[in-house]
Parts: C-alpha cells; structure tokens; sequence
C-alpha cells in the first residue's frame, strides 16, 4: 500500500477508525471504473474515481465556504475555518452517521484524495515561499532577534519543565503519552514566519508597527527554532541514526544550494529577456510549475519530505512582480479554495476528537499551554524591554503563538517518524485550532490604529505659523499624477522662509509577497533593483528639488504593499514626519457610466481609510484634465477658487487657498455660499467661527488685488448645483471641502447625487465624469480630532496662518469683488 500513497500513515489510521476488524494490505482499483455512464443508465457515479474526486473536492469547498459565514463575526482566518471544514467531515462530526463516509468517502478512492492532495499541499507550498523574501534577513534589528530567540527559549524551556514535572509525578501516564511529552514540548515552541506573515496579511494588521516587529522576529524565531528541533532530535540518536541524519542534512543543503546557484539565476535570465512592461510568456510560468512536481520528486527521492523541495524552489522564486505576482494570480485561488480544502479534509478523516482519552488530553494540553505561555511571556518581556509600547508588547506575544499548514506538515512528520503517537497528534491539532480561534477576536480587539492619533498633536494647515516648514506626504501611483502634484506643490507658494518638504511616497501593490517593503531612495541614485518603477516619479522630484533651490526638498519611499493595509504606511510617515498635509490620487471612473474600474477599486478603498485613520489633513485630487500637463512655468497665470459653504473642512480648503495667494501668478477666488432663509438651521458657534475666518483672511488679504471674494445667494440644492455649474470651467483648480452640514438648506437634494464618500456632496458634484471641464479638483479634509474633544481651528497666534509675506508688504485696499 505504502508504494502507491504519498502519506499512507494517513490511509493505516483511516482503515484503524472506520475498519477495525479487518485487515488491509491492499487497496485494489478496476482500472475501468474511472468515468460513469450517467444515473440514467443505473450507473452509481460514486463506484468511479472521477465523478467521486469531484464530488469529494465540490464538497470539501463547499463545507469551507460554509463554514466562513459562521465564523466571520469572530473574524477567524481561513486556515482555522479550512481545519474546522475537515474535522466536520470526518468520524468527529457528519463521519459518525452511518454510511456517510463509505458513500462520500471510500476506502478505495482514498488513492486519488491522497495524490490531490498533497500535489495541491506542493504548490501551496511553493506559493509560501513565493511570497517569502529571503532578502528581508538584511533588514533584521538587534531588538527583532531578542524577541525571536527569547520567544523559542522561555517557550522551550516553559515545556520542557512541565513535561519533566509530569514524568516525574507519580501519576500512572501511558507509555504513548510519556514517549511523545518530549517532542510535543520541542515541536510546540517552534513557529513558522510563512504562517504568521500570512496571518497577518490575512487580518490586514502586517503594515502595524507590531506586525513589522512580529514578522522579522518570527523570522529569526523560524531559524532558531530550526537549528534547536535538529540540535535536539540528534541528542541521544544512535550512530547510524546520527549519520543518516547527516545525510539528510548535507542533501538538503545540497539541494538548496543548487536551487540558489543553479536553477535561480536561470529564471532570473530569462525573466531579464522579458522587456519590461509586457506579459510574461506563458511557456515560462508553466516551466515554473513543472519545475514544482521536480523538485517535490527530487527531494523525496534523496530522503526528505516532499515539502521540502517546492518551498526552497519557491523561495528561489524572485519575489513580487512580475513573475512572483503572475504566479500567485493563478495558484492563489485554486490552491487555497479547493485544493487545501480537500488536504485538511483528508486529515480530518483520520482525526476523532472522541477518541481521546480525557486524562490523555489534560496531561498534553498542560504541556501545549506552556509552551504557549512561554512563547507570550518572551516575547512580551522581550518587548517590552526593547521599549516596546505595552499594547503593541502584547500583541506580538499574541501573535507569536500562531500556528498554521506548516505546523501541521510538521507534526505529521514527527508522527510518522514515530516522535510522537495519535493522541498528542489529535491534541495538537485541537490545540492549533483553538489557541488561533482564540488570539484572532483578542487581537482584532486590541489592534485599532485610531488610538495612535488620539495623543497626537493636531496638525492642520491652519496651524501653521507662516514662517514653519510645510511638511507633505504626497502619494504617487502611477507616472499620470505626477505632474498634477508637481504642480500643486508648486502652487503653495514653497519659499525658504516657509519651505515645503515633501515626503514622496510611490505606492505599489503587494502580490507575490508575503510582506510589505518599504524601501528608502536618495535622489542621486535608486539603491534598489527592486524599485525600478519608482525611478521615473523619483527623477521628477529630484528636478522640482533642484529647481527651488532649498525651498522644496523631497524624501523619496517606495511602499509595497496591500491596498487593503496600505493606508497604515501612508498614516505612518505622515505621523513620523509630523506632516500637515497628505496628498492622494482620487480613483478612475469609467467616463461612460461612472463605475470604479476594478484596477481602480485599490485606491478608492485605501483613500477611504486614509479618510478615517488620517493623523493630519488630507488632500484628495481630481484630475479632469484629458492631457496632463507639464511642470507650472512661473509666468504662467493660474486661477484658484476656494468653494466656501462652511465647517471645518472648508475653513481648511481656504488655509490652503490663502496660502497659494501668497505666489505671484496666482489668481484667488473665494466663492462663498449662503442660504437665503432667516432660518437658523446650523451650529451658531460654526456659524460664527465660519464668519470669523471669513473676515479675518478679507482683512488680512486686503490690498492683493489678485484675491477676490464673492458671496452667490441660493434657495436649495438646486441653487448649489447652479453656482457649481457656473463657475467649475472658470479656473484651473478648485478647492472644496469634504463634508457639510446635511441640515443645511444649500446641501438639501445633493445628497442623492452622492456617488463616492472620499469626495463628499459637493466634492462629488464637482468631479462627475460627465463634466467636461479640465480644472483640478482639491477635496480637503481637515484634520479629525481622535481625543474626543472639540475642534478648535485657532493657533496660538490667532489667524496669522493666513498671513504671508508678500501678502502683508502690499498696501492696504478694499478687496475687488461681487456681493450676489
């Protein structure tokens, strides 16, 4: 029997729960009775191989997706649902009714669900290591390898003393049990950092600080724990089992010596014969995944697990696009959706939590718990003795103890090598589902990114005094946007007296990699092959640096990452840099009917949460232009409306309209909206600190004869929309604020016209696609304040943030303008 499996441990376990009584040497199977002729002609689709392969793979997914909705409130991973899904399925759940297992899972098709299975569990992972970038060992902190080696010891240790209390008391433990309490101890304080990088990104919490922190130490973690399973299991060995061992050991360093040297340097070749920018060949991605089933055959055929060989070659894989990306599109979903589904449904046919003894359970659990507890203690101690914040301390202790496919490969292996019996297999792996099913709600509690705002200094744009330095974090995604933000930039009036630093962030996202990149540029040169899209936008702020003359200078970053936590890099440098102002792209419609392209979708939901989570304000940019424009010459006359209605958002949008007022060739409109109604329908003291602003810019403005104000008196929405149409093809940039009051008779009837929440009501009826204006559209939010006390919008120096130089040396004059 054991010629013809790939795990026939799985297939004697099997025969021993369902079969007790007889005796299998064999499984036989009629090489005929492979396709079925149909129910219509009294053939039982289930006598034959195909039609119950699918059924058994239809089945496994469906109970896992099932599974999912169950779960999403406790918001677990898909690797506990996926284990849940199989032990459903087997003699601890639907297994026990009777006749269940021998129609939907028989004996003899057994042969076909061990080859699927372990052929999907191969290009799962390969897929791990895909995602693994070797090269993330370079950026390792003194402060990551205490907390990853701490973790392992205090872990092992923790173990290792509860198991030699409990051989030590006088309690009658079986011979099973006491054999395995050993390795149970050791395989327990060890963690995988494929499991927890993907666990992380899972949750969307990898760009935090602690998921940066927990996913270097769970690295060194990785390899420490590496070398102690293999120091351990060597001790106490016989002399031929040690030389075996080194055997196997020089052929696994042969193996992946030559995968590094030999086979990664020829993918590398002729991904480099690929120009750039085009597909990859189709014959290269399917000579990638031929080379899987080699190296799965390679590495059993001298020894090892047949593991072993796709998880190096991935790793040899280069990382992210565009070959790791391309790769992770087509195994993604059919490798984690059907067929892993079907692997853990294949180990949970052979798993019967009844089968345990309650003694048993209680003797290994006790064991498990400390290695648990060893893991959370080391790393928080560790932690928190490299200054790590509490809260952030317990979260990577948290996570350090989260377990996945790669421990279960493992403690399979040790069952098969005889380490350890069936009942410590069985608890480990209620353990896993328990201890992860356990730390996802406490971690999904603990982790609210709001809660590093809420003691941070507010800055907005209004704060500013006028001799600061205005700090920026401008978002690129792609070459398009560069010039509309070069030329905002250049707008806001940099000076030396009052310098703008940007900090360029190049957002790119993440596929093909199982962690973010942030990586550092200097503008003489890119120090990284792997940003090699960044050297165009990166080559265009080094011209707007040099032009200015110390007045602009510019940070270069490339961040790679997920769109669904992207906005937590953006948030970070923005809190780092004590920036006031955060510049991003507004999404692509589709000019034909509005919709978000799907390409587009990314951005939107980043800019959302940006939105929300935002440690300072924010600048969303409409680019309606249908050529882009270059570099703003200084000759050039641009007009500038600020859309005035009311709040905070547009007191902000005018600080940043007053500011631009300040440069020569900019011509300034204050478009101010009232209702005409005696009504009061908002907050009078917004009202007046609305008026306040109003008054205070009017005066402190007075005598530039290329600002304007004018006030446009409407009845409705309607009105608005009016004033909206009559003046959006009037001026090349417009700036309005996100939000308005809804009470307000001017908002009444636009908010059925809303089509996206990062713009607002009057943001969105300004950026419509079938507008066929070219003005650029400057939605601002101001700064949220996340201590729960009230906004208030003065500096220590009153309104002096609409003062400017050349604003304050022109003499004195009534401001030109119309009072509608």
């Amino acid at each position: 029997m054991g010629s013809i499996l790939m795990e026939p441990e799985d297939i004697v376990t099997y025969a021993q729960i369902y079969h007790p009584a007889e005796n299998y040497s064999s499984i036989c199977l009629s090489i005929g009775m492979v396709y079925s002729r149909g129910l219509f002609q009294s053939s039982n689709p289930f006598d034959y191989s195909v039609p119950l392969l699918l059924a058994q793979l239809s089945l496994a997914s469906i109970v896992s997706l099932c599974t999912s909705p169950l779960l999403k409130p406790l918001g677990q991973p898909s690797m506990v649902i996926q284990i849940l899904g199989g032990l459903l399925l087997g003699p601890t759940f639907l297994g026990r009714i009777a006749g269940f297992t021998e129609v939907v899972f028989p004996f003899k098709g057994l042969v076909a669900i061990d080859a699927f299975s372990v052929f999907g569990c191969m290009f799962y992972f390969f897929l791990i290591g895909v995602q693994i970038d070797p090269w993330i060992l370079k950026k390792i902190e003194r402060k990551d390898v205490a907390i990853g080696i701490s973790t392992v010891v205090l872990a092992l240790a923790l173990g290792l003393l509860g198991t030699f209390i409990l051989l030590n008391a006088k309690l009658s433990i079986d011979t099973d049990i006491a054999s395995s309490l050993p390795a149970l101890a050791t395989s327990s304080s060890v963690l995988a950092f494929p499991v927890i990088a993907h666990y992380l990104t899972e949750l969307k919490m990898v760009n935090s600080e602690f998921g940066r922190t927990a996913l270097s130490s769970s690295m060194v973690s990785n390899l420490f724990g590496f070398g102690v399973i293999t120091f351990t299991v060597t001790i106490g060995q016989h002399a031929s089992e040690i030389f075996r061992n080194v055997q196997i050991f020089a052929s696994a360093l042969f193996f992946a010596v030559v995968i590094a040297f030999g086979v990664r340097p020829i993918i590398i070749w002729a991904l480099e014969r690929t120009p750039e920018g085009e597909p990859l060949k189709q014959d290269l991605i399917y000579i990638v995944f031929l080379g899987v089933l080699v190296t799965g055959f390679c590495s059993k055929a001298v020894g090892l697990n047949i593991f072993f060989g796709p998880l190096i070659y991935g790793i040899a894989i280069p990382a992210g696009p565009p070959l790791g990306s391309a790769l992770v599109e087509k195994l993604h979903l059919i490798t984690s959706w059907l067929f892993m589904p079907l692997y853990f449904v294949k180990n949970g046919l052979v798993t019967d939590i009844f089968s345990l003894k309650w003694k048993n359970y209680l003797l290994v659990q006790f064991v498990i718990l400390l290695a648990c507890i060893g893991k959370f203690l080391g790393a928080l101690i560790s932690s928190i003795y490299s200054k790590v914040p509490l809260r952030e301390a317990v979260q990577i202790g948290l996570v350090m103890n989260v377990q996945g496919v790669l421990e279960l490969g493992m403690f399979k292996m040790m069952k098969q090598n005889n380490a350890i019996h069936e009942e410590p297999f069985i608890v480990l792996c209620l353990s896993m589902i328990i201890v992860t099913g356990t730390i996802t709600p406490i971690l999904r509690y603990l982790y609210n990114p709001l809660r590093r705002n809420a003691a941070y200094k507010r800055r907005t744009v209004m704060d500013l005094r006028p001799d600061s330095e205005f700090r920026i974090v401008a978002c690129i995604h792609d070459q398009d946007t560069v010039p509309t933000i070069i030329n905002l930039i250049e707008i806001l009036h940099p000076t030396k007296r009052s310098p703008v630093n940007i900090c360029l962030v190049h957002l790119v996202e993440l596929v093909g990699r199982a962690h973010p990149i942030l990586i550092s540029h200097k503008l003489n040169k890119l120090n990284s092959r792997k940003a090699t899209t960044s050297r165009t936008i990166v080559n265009a702020f080094k011209l707007l640096q040099e032009s200015y003359h110390g007045a602009i200078s510019v940070q270069p970053f490339t961040a790679i990452s997920p769109y669904a936590t992207m906005h937590d890099e953006v948030c970070e440098m923005a809190l780092d840099r004590r920036a006031a102002l955060i510049i991003t792209p507004f999404h692509k419609r589709s000019p034909r009917n509005g919709m978000v392209e799907s390409s587009e979708g990314g951005i939107k939901l980043m800019n959302d949460k940006i939105l929300e989570a935002a440690p300072c304000t924010v600048a969303i940019i409409v680019d309606r232009a249908t050529v882009k424009a270059t570099r703003q010459d200084s000759c050039t006359l641009c007009r500038v409306a600020v859309f005035f209605i009311g709040g905070p958002d547009d007191r902000e949008a005018l600080s940043i309209g007053a500011r631009m007022a300040g440069q020569p060739n900019i011509n300034l409109t204050i478009v101010r909206v009232l209702a005409n109604t005696s009504v009061s329908y908002e907050d009078a003291e917004e009202a007046k600190f609305d008026n306040e602003v109003i008054n205070e810019i009017r005066s402190q403005m007075a005598g530039n004869l290329r600002v304007m104000y004018r006030e446009e008196v409407v009845n409705d929405g309607t009105g608005t929309v009016a004033v909206i149409r009559s003046i959006e093809d009037q001026y090349e940039v417009i700036i309005v604020g996100k939000y308005h009051d809804t009470r307000s008779p001017i908002i009444i009837g636009l908010s059925a016209w809303r089509e996206d929440s990062e713009l607002g009501v009057v943001g969105d009826m300004f950026a419509l696609a079938d507008c066929k204006s070219n003005s650029t559209i400057i939605v601002v939010q101001q700064h949220k304040d996340f201590s729960g006390g009230r906004q208030e919008n003065v500096n220590d120096n009153g309104f002096n943030v609409f003062r400017s130089r050349s604003v304050r040396e022109e003499p004195s004059v009534p401001l030109r303008g119309s009072a509608v």
